[in-house]
């Protein structure tokens, strides 16, 4: 080998396995739907530490009879210490102790090592010393076959019989019956490991609203470690997690295409308790520092609606009768663009990227938004942004109040602007929100949805032009809601 600056790390691995070497079979992974959006950003500086998974590793364990020390590395960087179990079949042995290392800077991969037998090399290639490495950290220290031990602090390599990882590993303290080869099941929980729902629609051309709509699941890895061949499934709904996580920053992740041990199916899907799981049907590769996705369900045409809504207020009232005149002025002028359509399924939360094709054919994104968890036959409403060619005006007309009578009249005049080349029909939606109990008086044209908080109207705006609607409303109170009017 040879020599290296020193405090450069360097490692020889034989091919030989340790004791706590994995076994064949496969590693399983639930992951939970996760908004953080560090990790699934191009940035690097994201809290890599947002996110939820649960691991189930199985791990083939060498084991010595009586009471001994084995080390299981190559774990993620955000573990759980208190949520981490081995399960060893049947009564081979049990575990009397554990202490978690986590891994930490340039020491991660030594670390792994911890518990192996090592050769500690200067750069000039003389063994400084060799043994059990013991700790990894400010310097190394390891026990010879005589029981000495060395501390050394600088050194240039380090050669080891076995394999290292660079994420954290578990010491564990272990009383076994018997020597051999033991079967176990390493459970635990990390951050870093999060997944939510991506969604594509692509509207259809023609004055109809029908779009084809891909679903598929993105999956972050900034756990620290690659995850190879694992069986996943992702969770569907918000199970509460009551232990805070920090953020942390982490190299920028890769797209990348989870690559199938198999022909790529769909999930299956299925309740698991009060959630939706959806197990997928073969192995995949979730590399660290990456966004993986992999289908939710088939590619299918929906049908849909779009709205152009002009919108003021919301759906509250106050808690007695509001006399002021010049209540609620900040009107605004945008025209929201609307998508609706229903769900042909359960649709877990995640975001909407809609497109549409331009006169030469090319699709071009118009707008994107979250989704919300959604059961089927639900309806889902995004709202893709504000039209360009349209402009709402609202203007208040009248304003009277009769104390005595225990009545407020109010007029208003929406004004709506269209500059494209074809007519739009705009929904003008108001909320009545002075007092709970009130009726439309008069109005220019007839709603097409009245509740008892919401007038909604249908108007037409012919292109290059504009239309008006003129409405009035009564509100009626008693002493008891009023006591001064």
């Amino acid at each position: 080998m040879s020599p290296l600056p020193l405090r450069t790390l360097a490692f020889a691995i034989a091919a030989s396995m340790t004791a706590a070497a994995s076994a064949a079979s496969t590693t399983s992974l639930t992951l939970y739907r996760s908004d953080d959006a560090a990790l699934f950003s191009a940035n690097d500086d994201g809290g890599v530490q947002a996110g939820y998974a649960v691991a189930r590793e199985p791990r083939e364990l060498q084991l010595k009879g009586g009471m001994q020390d084995i080390s299981l590395g190559g774990l993620p960087r955000y573990l759980d210490p208190e949520a981490m179990a081995l399960s060893v079949e049947g009564d081979a042995a049990r575990v009397v102790s554990q202490r978690l290392l986590l891994a930490q800077g340039p020491n991660a991969a030594l670390g792994s090592l911890v518990g192996q037998p090592v050769e500690v090399l200067a750069s000039s290639g003389q063994t400084l010393a060799s043994g059990t490495l013991l700790r990894a950290g400010e310097g190394l220290l390891v026990q010879d076959a005589s029981g000495r031990t060395s501390l050394i602090r600088e050194f240039a390599s380090v050669r080891a019989q076995g394999t290292f990882q660079t994420g954290s590993s578990l010491q564990l303290r272990v009383e076994a019956k018997r020597a051999g080869n033991a079967q176990a099941t390493l459970s635990y929980t990390t951050a870093g490991l999060g997944w939510r729902s991506a969604y594509v629609g692509t509207l259809a051309p023609g004055d109809g609203c029908s779009m084809q709509f891909e679903a598929r699941a993105s999956i972050a890895n900034r756990s620290g470690r690659d995850w190879n061949g694992v069986k996943l499934t992702l969770i569907a709904g918000e199970p509460q997690i009551a232990k805070p996580t920090s953020p942390r920053g982490a190299p920028a992740p890769m797209m990348y295409a989870a690559r199938a041990k198999a022909d790529v199916a769909l999930p299956e899907q299925s309740t698991l308790a009060d959630y939706r799981s959806y197990t997928l049907p073969s192995p995949v590769d979730l590399p660290d520092g990456s966004v993986s996705q992999v289908p939710l369900y088939e590619s299918r045409s929906l049908e849909c609606k779009r709205t152009m809504l002009y919108e003021y207020g919301g759906a509250w009232t106050s808690p007695q009768p509001i006399l002021q005149r010049d209540y609620g002025t900040n009107y605004g002028n945008t025209i929201a663009s609307i998508l609706q359509f229903r769900a042909f399924d359960s649709l877990p939360a995640g975001y909407l990227r809609v497109f549409t094709s331009d006169r030469s054919g090319t699709p071009q994104f118009i707008g994107e938004d979250r989704i919300n968890d959604t059961p089927k036959g639900d309806e889902v409403r995004v709202v893709l942004g504000t039209a360009f060619d349209l402009r709402g005006e609202r203007e208040r007309t009248a304003f009277s109040v009769d104390k005595a009578g225990h009545t407020m009249d109010e007029a208003f005049r929406i004004t709506l602007t269209n500059a494209s080349d074809k007519a739009r029909v705009v929904t003008v939606r108001e909320h009545p929100s002075r007092w709970r109990q009130w009726k439309l008086v008069s109005s220019s044209g007839k709603p097409s949805q009245q509740t008892t908080d919401t007038l909604e109207f249908q108007v037409t705006v012919p292109a290059g032009g504009k239309a008006t609607l003129d409405y009035a409303v009564r509100y009626q109170w008693t002493d008891e809601d009023h006591p001064q009017g």
